[in-house]
């Protein structure tokens, strides 16, 4: 049986996807890669490759912070000919990866995900984050 704190994490994701003009998916992802909670729009299949690309985006932007000495990794954007992926960190390491279409307001979309992202941040604890990967690993 799921705790009240996972079933909050899946529903500010899927309520995210479904309230936010422009965006199709959302997935938060650990430092290492792992799923830890995906919006109810996206598909399963796709999720591993989708949490590599999440992951190594946010390690190479937390690289380039470091070099730069840019005070904290706010966010990543790919711009891409149909969409764009929007790559957040998240306080304990993990990040939000959020995918739209080009028919989305980028700055929207941006705050709204910062938005996102400091609420979640709040409830992912260590056995929280635990709980989440173990359920999206079930399937």
């Amino acid at each position: 049986m799921l705790t009240e704190e996972a079933r909050n994490f899946n529903w500010l994701l899927s309520t995210f996807v479904n309230e936010t003009a422009g965006v199709t998916d959302a997935m938060a992802v650990s430092s290492d890669g792992v799923l830890i909670a995906r919006s109810n729009s996206h598909a399963a299949p796709e999720s591993e490759q989708l949490c590599a690309i999440i992951s190594g985006c946010a390690s190479l932007a937390h690289a380039a912070d470091r070099a730069m000495d840019g005070k904290g990794l706010e966010r990543v954007i790919i711009a891409m000919k149909l969409g764009f992926l929007f790559v957040s960190a998240i306080a304990d390491g993990s990040c939000l990866g959020v995918v739209a279409t080009r028919d989305g307001d980028v700055g929207s979309i941006g705050y709204q995900s910062t938005e996102l992202v400091a609420r979640v941040g709040e409830l992912l604890t260590p056995a929280l984050r635990e709980e989440l990967k173990q359920l999206a690993a079930s399937g």
